[in-house]
C-alpha cells in the first residue's frame, strides 16, 4: 500500500487557491475588479474574514491589489509577483505547465554556470572535494527519485559555496516549485553540467 501525506487545507488557503487560479489561468485579467469581501463570502460560502485573510495572501503575492475602502483589482502577475509563485504556475488545474518547466530549465542553464562560477571562486579545493562527492553518489543512484534528491544536494553545495542569499533565495524557489514534478517523475533528468 503507498501513503501519501494528507493535505490539511485552511480556508483562507482555499480562497487564496480559487482566486488564484483565476488570475493565472487569465479568467481574470490585470484590472478587474474583484467582487466585494461580503459578495466572495458568499459566493464560496466562507466567513469574511477568510476572505479578508485570503486576499492578504493574494496581495503579498502580487496577483492583486487590496485598497482598503476601495475595490480590490486583480494585477499583472508578470510584473508584480515573485519566484515564490512558481509552484501555481508549474501546476494548474492538475497538470504540468511545459512552458513553465522550459523557463525552470532555461534559467538554471543560464544562471548555474555563473553560480559555479561563483562558487568556485570562493571555496576552491573544498567545492571541488563535495561536488566529487555528489557526482559519485549520481552516478551510483538508480533509483530516478533518489537521482534527482542527489542532483539537489550537488546543488545545494553549488548554491551555498557562493555566500549569496540571493542565490540561495533563488534556488529555493525553484527548488519549492520542483517538488511536485519529483514526486510523480520516473526519468532521469539530465545531469547538472554536460
Amino acid at each position: 500500500m503507498a501513503l501519501q501525506p494528507v493535505i490539511r487545507r485552511s480556508v483562507p488557503e482555499e480562497v487564496f487557491e480559487q482566486i488564484a487560479a483565476d488570475v493565472l489561468s487569465g479568467e481574470m485579467q490585470p484590472g478587474e475588479a474583484l467582487p466585494s469581501e461580503r459578495r466572495l463570502a458568499e459566493v464560496l460560502g466562507v466567513s469574511r474574514p477568510a476572505v479578508r485573510e485570503g486576499l492578504k495572501r493574494l496581495s503579498a503575492a502580487g496577483l492583486v491589489e487590496v485598497r482598503h475602502g476601495d475595490v480590490t483589482t486583480v494585477r499583472d502577475f508578470r510584473r508584480h509577483a515573485g519566484l515564490d509563485l512558481l509552484p501555481q504556475l508549474l501546476f494548474r488545474n492538475g497538470e504540468l505547465d511545459i512552458s513553465v518547466v522550459r523557463s525552470v530549465l532555461e534559467a538554471r542553464l543560464r544562471i548555474g554556470p555563473k553560480v559555479v562560477e561563483l562558487a568556485a571562486e570562493r571555496r576552491g579545493p573544498q567545492l571541488a572535494e563535495l561536488l566529487g562527492d555528489s557526482l559519485r553518489a549520481m552516478a551510483a543512484e538508480e533509483d530516478p527519485v533518489e537521482w534527482q534528491r542527489q542532483v539537489l544536494k550537488f546543488w545545494d553545495h553549488v548554491v551555498d559555496s557562493t555566500g549569496s542569499i540571493v542565490f540561495r533565495l533563488m534556488y529555493n524557489a525553484f527548488r519549492a516549485a520542483s517538488r511536485p514534478a519529483r514526486s510523480i517523475s520516473t526519468m532521469r533528468w539530465p545531469p547538472p553540467f554536460r
